[in-house]
């Protein structure tokens, strides 16, 4: 049964109290929060004000994704404000090791993230310093977008390395998860799913998190 993180980027911004209220009762494990910057990826999501006040609305896990330049300055004020879990995007960290380091040190969970183009060999050597690998199956920065086929045997491979080592690291999908394709994803060895359009487009939230929650 995998983990299920809904995007809060796809929700609508003058309702997300009744946003995370819905998540809040539904069978959403975490709360996956994008935060762009307009230089590593081509738009600018929210930040440290939308994350304090979204902390105060929920007692779910904040995942909270940093697709942005230079993370390690803002790695402390994102625990202060209430991340569980921090990710960073090797691709944004030339001293990846250190970037990891200092989230653990703060007392969140420590994530890397890579994008399509990016090969497993990237992070292989601080692997086992990472609680989950972020792994977008789109290109960042915006929603709605599909998923890119050819990332699923990447996903194979990245979980033969993580069995083979011996690790706990957890292996999160983040861009074009739907319905029609999370059961091929989970299978693939992915443990958690990020949805954002899937579920705040649907019709029945709750129960496309719940089919999400459960699939086969």
């Amino acid at each position: 049964m995998p983990i299920v993180a809904p995007s809060l980027l796809a929700a609508n911004f003058l309702h997300l109290k009744e946003a995370c209220e819905m998540l809040n009762k539904s069978e959403a494990d975490w709360f996956h929060l994008d935060v762009m910057d307009g230089r590593f990826v081509p738009n600018i999501s929210y930040g440290m004000p939308v994350i304090s006040a979204i902390r105060k609305a929920t007692t779910k896990v904040l995942d909270v994704h940093l697709m942005i330049e230079e993370p390690g300055k803002y790695a402390a004020t994102f625990q202060e404000i209430g991340a569980n879990i921090l990710t960073v995007h090797v691709e944004a960290c030339p001293h990846l090791h250190r970037n990891l380091q200092q989230i653990t040190s703060l007392g969140m969970k420590a994530g890397i993230a890579l994008n399509p183009h990016t090969p497993i060999s990237a992070i292989e050597e601080v692997l086992e310093n990472a609680d989950l690998v972020c792994m977008m199956t789109v290109n960042p920065g915006f929603g709605g977008q599909s998923f890119i086929p050819s990332m699923l045997s990447k996903i194979e491979r990245l979980k033969e390395i993580i069995i083979k080592k011996g690790y706990n690291t957890l292996i999160e999908i983040d861009g074009g998860v739907t319905l029609e394709n999370a059961a091929e994803i989970t299978k693939a060895g992915a443990d958690i799913l990020v949805a954002g359009s899937t579920v705040f487009n649907a019709k029945d939230p709750l129960k496309t998190i719940s089919s999400l929650k459960n699939i086969l």
